[in-house]
């Protein structure tokens, strides 16, 4: 009989994953469970849908990171919910799992505010599916605008509009205004891509709110600089296939990003646990749910306050702090210590790209801006990435980019031949 504590693990991303990392050598197994049979560093997930790196950069397969872990058990399923009083996981496909501690790290998606069926026409930037969706729009709204004769109708095939001025709508404004307006320039015979509007939308007073003002402002006009059009101060009050209405104005538009707010996972409705506006499960100081100090929620489907009136925010480093507290949590049980110690988060800084030459660094007690802030975010990234060869092929990509202007991911994939502007006419 195997009488090892059974840890069950939901999500492979940043927080699972570092959970299962740190358990290694525990008196543990480990049953990972993940909808998707890879791990996915997201922070470079807009340079997939923006034509810089191919989806193999990026992601690796979960089996293979813990292949040399003969403890760990590596699950493709949906969860669907949790019975905690019985102690199982719930599989959409009838299978269920038993466990002694769960750890939910199920992430977050999208949020439209009351409006889900914008997505249909703003995807959102979560998984390489999205990133690959992204990619294609783009790409395939070029196509089309080159056969396009009405000029009406050819403007709005070249506007870009992304909604949301955080760091992933920044990234993405700067990296499509570098796309139509360098590296695809000369490309195309009856359109000039230089001739495209890319119009980044934010309800608040500045972009990148979370970062320093002058750091904001800063990113603000270095995107101008490139060519974005930033508008601040209105909201979009409405999402249609024909574009978005903001500020009592229509802006007719074929490729709409959204990036203005997630939604945590139905982890908190799986447990009947408290939750915040976003869906988030409001956890214990130790990261345990109130009421069931076996189960653990970590990363974007978790708030947790701490201090000054401020949570824990939803990026990787948070995430994968989570996950070592809690490995370190179990382990101290294991070994007889049910003291529980509260999670203490340490800030690593802001950061946020803009382009391929400037970016914005947010220390705080240091600020870095412009091309040194690049070069420092640049090689954070690399060496946050799994395996040597991903950091050398993302570095070997970014330079080529940087010299020569040139993107070796322009794939349209996944076309949908029913479209008569993608069908073959020979």
């Amino acid at each position: 009989m195997n009488l090892k504590h059974h840890v069950v693990i939901v999500g492979a991303g940043f927080g699972g994953l570092a959970t299962a990392l740190e358990l290694a050598g525990a008196a543990v197994r480990i049953t990972l469970i993940d909808q998707r049979n890879h791990h996915l560093f997201q922070p470079l997930l807009y340079q997939v849908g923006t034509a810089a790196l191919a989806t193999s950069e990026i992601a690796w397969p979960i089996r293979f990171l813990v292949r040399k872990r003969k403890e760990v058990t590596t699950w493709l399923g949906v969860v669907s919910g949790v019975d905690a009083q019985s102690c199982n996981v719930l599989l959409e496909d009838g299978a269920t799992v038993s466990f002694d501690t769960l750890i939910l790290a199920t992430g977050a998606r999208h949020a439209y505010f009351g409006h889900d069926e914008w997505e249909a026409f703003a995807p959102g930037l979560k998984t390489l599916e999205d990133a690959t969706s992204i990619r294609r729009r783009v790409l395939l709204a070029l196509e089309r605008a080159e056969r396009e004769p009405d000029p009406a109708r050819r403007a709005a095939l070249l506007t870009f509009v992304i909604i949301g001025g955080g760091p992933t709508g920044v990234e993405l404004a700067g990296a499509i205004v570098e796309l139509v307006y360098q590296n695809l320039v000369g490309e195309f015979r009856q359109i000039d891509t230089r001739k495209a509007r890319v119009l980044l939308i934010e309800a608040g007073p500045r972009i990148l709110p979370s970062f320093a003002p002058d750091l904001s402002a800063y990113a603000h006009r270095a995107l101008e600089r490139l060519g974005v059009e930033v508008q601040l101060g209105s909201a979009v009050t409405d999402c249609h296939a024909g574009g978005v209405v903001v500020g009592g104005r229509t802006v007719a538009a074929d490729v709409i990003l959204w990036a203005a707010g997630v939604r945590a996972s139905a982890a908190a409705a799986w447990l009947g646990a408290p939750a915040d506006n976003a869906g988030r499960v409001r956890v214990a100081a130790d990261l345990s749910v109130p009421g069931h100090a076996n189960i653990f929620v970590i990363g974007d489907t978790a708030t947790i306050d701490i201090g000054h009136g401020k949570t824990a925010p939803g990026i990787a480093p948070a995430a994968k702090q989570q996950g070592t507290h809690v490995a370190r949590t179990i382990k101290r049980r294991l070994a007889g210590d049910s003291q529980p110690r509260a999670f203490r988060y340490r800030h690593a800084g802001d950061l946020a790209t803009i382009g391929k030459r400037s970016a914005v660094i947010d220390f705080g007690w240091c600020k870095l801006r412009g091309w040194i802030a690049w070069w420092v975010w640049g090689m954070a990234h690399i060496y946050f990435l799994i395996g040597l060869r991903n950091r050398l092929a993302v570095a070997l990509s970014w330079l080529w980019i940087y010299m020569t202007g040139n993107r070796s991911a322009c794939l349209i994939t996944q076309v949908d031949h029913r479209d008569p502007l993608t069908q073959d006419r020979h």
